[in-house]
């Protein structure tokens, strides 16, 4: 079994339960102006993209003109929303306490975001100058940079890590840049991951027999 020197989680669906909450909302703020989607749809278009492309979606899908203020609107009740009701995905703290090896967080969302998450359920500590966000570098997966900018800053090679990823685009993102990646499932209700990823599990603490 190949021997990897660094662990580089996404944080959404990874870390924190957060897609589902997220997609909600997006879903319920898509629909007051005509969208007509579902959670479902959300799921399986606008998980783990950039919020811009989410929006260009819902711009086709609306029958009322979504007004500026929806970015700015949608964070503020998402902020609140995560703030009651976040957990950390079940079993990886036991994950992340029983690691050998240095590991790190790339994320599509803002520093900000991830800081709060990672924050609200106890899991910052362990990742303290080791948040990595596409936003920094402004480029979104499934391009590679946010991977290969954390590997390189943790002092290691792609073929030296591996990336836990929940999301198709999070997965092909890994792979364009020479990375093993194991899908984590737990959301994957359309099998995306099974024929891309390197390997994939569905319950986090697999993951340490798994290395």
């Amino acid at each position: 079994m190949k021997k990897y020197k660094c662990i580089i989680f996404d944080c959404d669906g990874v870390l924190v339960d957060t897609e589902v909450t997220s997609n909600q909302l997006l879903v319920a703020m898509a629909n007051k102006y005509g969208a007509n989607i579902d959670l479902d749809y959300a799921m399986k278009h606008f998980k783990g993209s950039h919020f811009d492309d989410c929006l260009s979606i819902i711009k086709t899908l609306v029958t009322e003109d979504v007004p500026q203020s929806f970015e700015t609107e949608y964070r503020t009740e998402l902020d609140k929303q995560f703030k009651a009701t976040v957990k950390p995905i079940k079993g990886v703290k036991e994950v992340i306490e029983n690691l050998n090896i240095p590991f790190c967080v790339a994320s599509s969302g803002t520093d900000e975001k991830i800081r709060l998450n990672l924050g609200l359920v106890g899991l910052l500590p362990y990742f303290e100058g080791k948040i990595f966000s596409c936003y920094t570098i402004k480029k979104w997966k499934p391009e590679p940079d946010v991977f290969l900018l954390a590997a390189k800053t943790m002092g290691y090679k792609p073929d030296e890590c591996l990336v836990i990823e929940d999301s198709k685009l999070g997965v092909l993102g890994a792979k364009n840049g020479g990375f093993d990646v194991y899908g984590y499932t737990e959301h994957d209700y359309y099998n995306d991951l099974e024929s891309l990823a390197t390997k994939t599990f569905n319950n986090m603490t697999d993951l340490l027999q798994m290395l």
